[in-house]
C-alpha cells in the first residue's frame, strides 16, 4: 500500500483573523468532491469549524486536518490540508500546524492587504522554512485592491512576491481572473456555485495591463533560474510557461519567491486554480529536507531519518483531541511505515505504547487505515502517554526529533469548582485540556485553595471556561481575568550562602552552598551558549570538590524550583544567571534534599539582596480606525500607559501600531467600538516583558 509520495502535498492555509481561510477550504472541500455541498462560516455551517463555539462566533478556535483528492493535468494528486486558527490567542494551533506541513496558503484580505496577524503566521513560517503561495482573496469587497495588497506583501512582509493571475474586475465588478502564465481569461460561472469553468481570451480593455504584469512574471522568473537569463535577453517571447513554472517551483521551494494568486472565495472565484498552484509549486514530502533527531541514548549524537517508507518508523505528535472513542492523537509520519496494532516507543517519556487504530481525517469524519507511511498525516488512537511535541517511534531505533517550542500564558484567572462532585470532574477536565491545548497551564493554589487557570488571552479563557461548563459540564465559578506578571532581579549579588542545617536526633541535614546572581537576557544566554531554562541559567563553577558532584544538580532544582515559584509576588523569576561558586558538605548528614533546600534558600536571599522588580507583558496592538477618530484612540492609548509606535494612513483609514500593557487592555474591543462608532477593529499579540513602574508594582503586590 505504498503511496507515490510525489503526489502528496502537506499544506495549511493561514492568515490574519477574517481574510477567509475557512471559506477558502470550504470551497476546497466542495471542489475536490470531499462534499456535495458548500459551507458558510457566516451561516454557521462551514465543515473544518465544526466546534459550536467556532460556529457561533464564526472564528476558527482549533485547526482542522482533512485529506482530499485532485486531478491536475490528468494526475491524481493527495492533498492533506490544515485549516489554521487566524486570532492571536490561538497561534500555537498555528506554530504546531507549519511545523508538520511542507508548504502552506497564505491568505490575505483583498482590501486590507497585510495585517498584524498575517505578520505573525508569516514570521512563524520563515522560523521553519515553509515554502508558501499568497492567495489575495475577498477581491470582490468594496475597495479591493489588488495591486495595494500585492505590494503589501513585499513592504510589510519583505516577501519578494511574484503574480501569476489579475483579477478581471474588482467589487461588485469582479468576473474572473487572468491567467498571466498562459495569458487566458478564466470566468466561474455562479449558477454552478464556480465549478464549471470557462476559459476565454483576455478582454480588450484588459490587455494592456496583462501585458505589464506579465512582462514582469517572466523578468522575475527568469531571475530564479540562470539558464533563463539569457533567454530572456535574447528574446523575452521564447521563454515557455512550462519554463516559467518550473522556475517559480524552484524559487517556492528555495523559500525566495512566493507565486500570487488572487480571486474570491465567498463568490466561488480562483479556488480551483489556486489549487492548481498548490500542486505546481508545493512541495512534496520528499521535496523537504531530511528530518534530523537525537539519539535519547546519546544527546549529542544527531540522526537523520531520510523521507522513505524504507527508515525506521518516526512520528511527530502535533494535536491530541479529546474524543468518544479515546483520544485522537495526530501525527505526521516522517519515515518508516506504522501498520495498525503496532507498538511504538516515546522517547521523551521511555513509554512504550500501543496503536490500535489509523484514521484519515476529513474534519469531523473519518476513514480506517490499515498502515500508513512517510510523508502522511493521520490520526490514531491507543496512544496514552503522548502529548504535543512528542516523538514517537519505532521501538528498536530511537530517535527524538526536535521539539516545539510554545509560548507561556500571558494572562490566568481563578477557576472553583460548585461541589465537592464538581471538584473531582474539574480536575480531570483540566487534564484533558492540558494534552489538547500545550498554551494552557492550571495549577493549584495550596494557601488560597484556588484552581489557577492561564492561558493566551481573555477570549482564550473565555473558551476554555465554556468548554468545562458546556462540553464537559463541570459547574465553575470564575474570578476576573488576571495578569501573568514575571520578577527579575535588577543587579547582581555575590557569595549568597544558603545553609540549610536540621539536627534532631538521629541523622540530620546538612546543605551549604554559595551562588551568585546576575541578569541575563536570553540573547545574551545564546551569546555566551548557555542553556537558559525557564528564563533561568544555571552555571556549575564548583572547583576542587567543595560539594560532591552528585549534590550539584539538586542545588539546581532547589534554585529552579525557588524560581519558579516566585519571590516578591509568586511570580516566576526570568532572566537571572545563578553561579554556584562554593559550599561545603557533611560526610553523614549531607543529602540531595539537603542541597536542594540549599539551593533554594540561595536563590531567594540572592535575589532579595540584587533587588527584585515586577514584569509585565507588554502587548503589540493595532488598531485600523477612520481618520476622525484617531485622536480619540491616540488620546485613549495614553491613558493605558501605551505608546504609539507608528502611524499611517492606509486606504482611507488609519492603521495604529502601539505598545500598551496588556493590564490596561482588559474590555479594549468594547471601548474602541464606542469611541468609534463601531467602526474601528483592533488586534493585539505579547510583544515582551517590561519593567513595570514601582508606583504600579506595589499596587499589584499590596492586591495579592
Amino acid at each position: 500500500m505504498s503511496i507515490d509520495l510525489s503526489k502528496v502535498r502537506n499544506i495549511g492555509i493561514c492568515a490574519h483573523i477574517d481574510a477567509g481561510k475557512t471559506t477558502v477550504t470550504e470551497r476546497v472541500l466542495y471542489y475536490t468532491g470531499m462534499n456535495y455541498k458548500m459551507g458558510e462560516v457566516h451561516e454557521g455551517t462551514a465543515t473544518m469549524d465544526f466546534l459550536e463555539e467556532e460556529q457561533e462566533r464564526g472564528i476558527t478556535i482549533q485547526s482542522a486536518a482533512t485529506t482530499c483528492p485532485w486531478t491536475h493535468n490528468g494526475v491524481d494528486y493527495k492533498i492533506n490540508l490544515i485549516d489554521t486558527p487566524g486570532h492571536v490567542d490561538f497561534t500555537i494551533e498555528v506554530e504546531r500546524s507549519l511545523r508538520v506541513l511542507d508548504g502552506a496558503v497564505a491568505v490575505f484580505d483583498g482590501k486590507e492587504g497585510v495585517e498584524a496577524q498575517s505578520e505573525t503566521v508569516w514570521r512563524q513560517a520563515d522560523r521553519y522554512d515553509v515554502p508558501r503561495l499568497c492567495f489575495i482573496n475577498k477581491m470582490d469587497k468594496i475597495g479591493a485592491d489588488f495591486k495595494y495588497s500585492f505590494d503589501s506583501i513585499r513592504t510589510r512582509l519583505g516577501a519578494n512576491p511574484i503574480a501569476v493571475q489579475i483579477p478581471i474586475g474588482s467589487a461588485d465588478d469582479l468576473k474572473g481572473i487572468i491567467d498571466l502564465l498562459e495569458m487566458r481569461a478564466y470566468y466561474f460561472d455562479a449558477g454552478e456555485l464556480g465549478a464549471k469553468v470557462e476559459e476565454r481570451e483576455i478582454p480588450d480593455d484588459m490587455k494592456d495591463e496583462a501585458e505589464m504584469w506579465h512582462h514582469e512574471l517572466v523578468e522575475k522568473a527568469s531571475e530564479l533560474d540562470d539558464t533563463l537569463v539569457e533567454k530572456y535577453i535574447e528574446d523575452e517571447s521564447s521563454i515557455t510557461p512550462d519554463e516559467i513554472r518550473a522556475a517559480l517551483r524552484k524559487g517556492t521551494l528555495d523559500m525566495s519567491c512566493n507565486p500570487v494568486f488572487c480571486g474570491s472565495a465567498l463568490k466561488n472565484i480562483g479556488v480551483q486554480r489556486l489549487l492548481n498552484g498548490v500542486i505546481d509549486y508545493l512541495p512534496t514530502p520528499t521535496e523537504v529536507p531530511e528530518i534530523t533527531g537525537t539519539d535519547p541514548r546519546d544527546p549529542e549524537k544527531s540522526l537523520v531519518r531520510p523521507n522513505s517508507d524504507d527508515a525506521p518508523f518516526s512520528a511527530l505528535v502535533f494535536k491530541v483531541v479529546n474524543d468518544t472513542h479515546g483520544d485522537l492523537t495526530y501525527v505526521r509520519v516522517y519515515s518508516g511505515v506504522l501498520p495498525r496494532g503496532s507498538r511504538v516507543l516515546n522517547p521523551s517519556n521511555n513509554k512504550k505504547e500501543n496503536v490500535s487504530r489509523i484514521f484519515e481525517m476529513h474534519a469531523k469524519d473519518r476513514e480506517a487505515l490499515d498502515q500508513v507511511g512517510a510523508g502522511q498525516i493521520v490520526a490514531l488512537i491507543g496512544l496514552k502517554n503522548s502529548f504535543t511535541g512528542d516523538t514517537i517511534c519505532s521501538v528498536d531505533e530511537p530517535v527524538i526529533l526536535e521539539k516545539m517550542d510554545f509560548p507561556e500564558p500571558v494572562i490566568s484567572m481563578s477557576i472553583e469548582p460548585n461541589t465537592a462532585d464538581d471538584k473531582k470532574k474539574l480536575g480531570e477536565a483540566l487534564t484533558t485540556i492540558r494534552r489538547e491545548d500545550p498554551s494552557f497551564r492550571s495549577q493549584y493554589n495550596e494557601e488560597t485553595g484556588e484552581t489557577i487557570i492561564s492561558g493566551m488571552g481573555e477570549l482564550h479563557l473565555e473558551i476554555i471556561k465554556n468548554k468545562l461548563v458546556r462540553d464537559m459540564k463541570v459547574g465553575v465559578q470564575v474570578g476576573r481575568p488576571r495578569v501573568s506578571y514575571r520578577e527579575t532581579i535588577t543587579g547582581d549579588a555575590n557569595d549568597v550562602r544558603g545553609l540549610f542545617k536540621k539536627q534532631s536526633g538521629g541523622r540530620g541535614q546538612y546543605g551549604d552552598a554559595v551562588i551568585n546572581v546576575s541578569p541575563i537576557t536570553p540573547d545574551e544566554a545564546e551569546e555566551q551558549e548557555l542553556k537558559m531554562v525557564d528564563g533561568v541559567v544555571f552555571v556549575d563553577s564548583i572547583s576542587g570538590g567543595v560539594i560532591p558532584k552528585e549534590y550539584i544538580p539538586s542545588v539546581q532544582t532547589g534554585a529552579r524550583s525557588a524560581a519558579a515559584s516566585g519571590v516578591i509576588g509568586g511570580y516566576p523569576v526570568i532572566n537571572v544567571k545563578v553561579e554556584l561558586v562554593f559550599g561545603s558538605y557533611h560526610d553523614v548528614d549531607s543529602s540531595q534534599v539537603a542541597f536542594e533546600q540549599a539551593g533554594a534558600l540561595a536563590f531567594r536571599q540572592a535575589c532579595t539582596q540584587a533587588g527584585l522588580a515586577l514584569l509585565e507583558p507588554i502587548m503589540k496592538v493595532e488598531i485600523v480606525t477612520p481618520d476622525e477618530f484617531f485622536g480619540n484612540v491616540s488620546g485613549d492609548l495614553a491613558s493605558r500607559r501605551g505608546h504609539i509606535i507608528e502611524s499611517e494612513i492606509r486606504n482611507n483609514v488609519r492603521v495604529i501600531q502601539a505598545e500598551v500593557p496588556l493590564s490596561e487592555m482588559f474590555g479594549y474591543t468594547t471601548v474602541l467600538r464606542s469611541m468609534t462608532q463601531g467602526r474601528a477593529t483592533s488586534s493585539m499579540e505579547p510583544c515582551e516583558y517590561r519593567i513595570m513602574p514601582d508606583r504600579l508594582k506595589e499596587e499589584v503586590l499590596a492586591s495579592e
